[in-house]
């Protein structure tokens, strides 16, 4: 087994294998020190394509849920665990013999971690969907994209992955400090819609102040306010504009002036947005983007070139952080967030599909004639 650093050293978690947000939260625990055992179906290929990154750092054991003794396997692997994750619909893990209750009866410290999109009661708990399902109902997708255009989804970094995984890694987390204290674990419910509402908090304090309207692009961060919004260049490219405070978008104009007497619309009162947007994107519309870019990049006007993923490797300010991981031909994220004493690590692309299959089952305990009649009867399997 790999050796583990940063502050999750020392902690095993199963992880029931899923798409999406379930491993995005398996990466950013495992990213942090986790010991992750990703138990996926035979055959299956939740480890490649699409999920190469999310499921790095992983050990892989195959284990045919559905196969009479295949709960035994888990229970054991729960057993000599911290925490559980999955994400199947509310009462599959139940009908599988690996929910919370049997799972915290062999272990009764396991933090038990379920990730759905409605969560695990309510009228829609067992129906499907996805990101852009549960942003709608949730009230936030509608204010994405232009006025009087329709809704644009953001891809799905708001939902699966920052309304559903981080809240999932989040709520585990605090499940086991939590049970290191009292001894006991618990079930952490995260449901994506209950996670993007969270999220929108600031906005909804707006809302409740009258400074947010339901309307799309007539807001201060939806792209209404002209001093906060994008904008297109002399060569079709575009540069992000984030002129907030005062002092900001003083600098911001004053960079932006033909010359003494070429003063802006006031910005106070939004009927003066129209005409201060038309006066802002005359100017940019004149250089490219990277002309602008290079008279914003010393400034605090808050001004940024929009940039491709390809591009943004190479930003002197992103390479130096290291935000993005060169693996070969490819790009990956780094561990986030960072720790001073004891670093993350990413760990190494998915495993193939049973590649521990034997070395786990050997670690939490079982003989090699027990292993052997596993594998004769189809409950687990390797990647031979």
């Amino acid at each position: 087994m790999m050796e583990r650093t940063g502050p999750l050293s020392g902690v095993r978690v199963v992880e029931l294998a899923g798409i999406g947000p379930g491993p995005y939260t398996g990466m950013l625990l495992s990213d942090l020190g986790a010991d992750v055992i990703r138990v996926e179906r035979p055959g299956g290929h939740f480890g490649v394509g699409l999920h190469h990154f999310l499921s790095r750092g992983r050990r892989s054991v195959s284990v045919n849920l559905k196969a009479p003794g295949a709960a035994d396997v888990v229970l054991r692997l729960a057993a000599r665990s911290d925490a559980l994750i999955e994400g199947f619909r509310p009462g599959v893990a139940e009908r599988l013999g690996v929910g919370p209750e049997r799972c915290q009866a062999v272990n009764p410290r396991l933090v038990y971690g379920r990730m759905t999109g409605w969560g695990q009661d309510g009228p829609l708990a067992h129906r499907a969907g996805h990101d852009i399902t549960y942003l709608a109902l949730s009230g936030a997708l509608r204010s994405f994209g232009p006025a009087g255009e329709p809704p644009v989804p953001p891809l799905n970094l708001l939902g699966d992955f920052g309304g559903g995984g981080m809240m999932l890694a989040f709520g585990m987390v605090a499940g086991l400090f939590e049970a290191q204290r009292s001894g006991q674990g618990q079930v952490v419910d995260a449901a994506i819609l209950d996670g993007t509402v969270s999220l929108m908090g600031m906005l909804l304090g707006m809302r409740a102040l009258g400074l947010w309207s339901d309307e799309r692009g007539g807001n201060l961060f939806d792209g209404g306010a002209p001093f906060y919004t994008v904008y297109e260049c002399s060569d079709g490219e575009y540069v992000a504009v984030g002129a907030l405070e005062e002092q900001f978008y003083a600098e911001f104009v004053a960079r932006l002036r033909t010359g003494p007497e070429d003063d802006p619309p006031a910005r106070d009162s939004p009927a003066n947005w129209p005409a201060l947007r038309q006066w802002i994107g005359s100017r940019f519309a004149v250089r490219t983007r990277d002309e602008w870019a290079e008279v914003f990049s010393d400034s605090d006007a808050c001004v940024a070139p929009v940039l491709s993923v390809s591009e943004a490797a190479k930003h002197p300010h992103v390479q130096a952080r290291g935000s993005y991981l060169n693996q070969g031909e490819v790009l990956a994220p780094a561990p986030v967030p960072r720790f001073g004493r004891t670093p993350g690590t990413a760990g190494a692309p998915a495993p193939e599909v049973g590649a521990d299959t034997v070395a786990v089952l050997t670690d939490v305990g079982y003989s090699g004639e027990e292993i052997a009649a596993l594998l004769g009867a189809g409950v687990v399997a390797t990647n031979d």
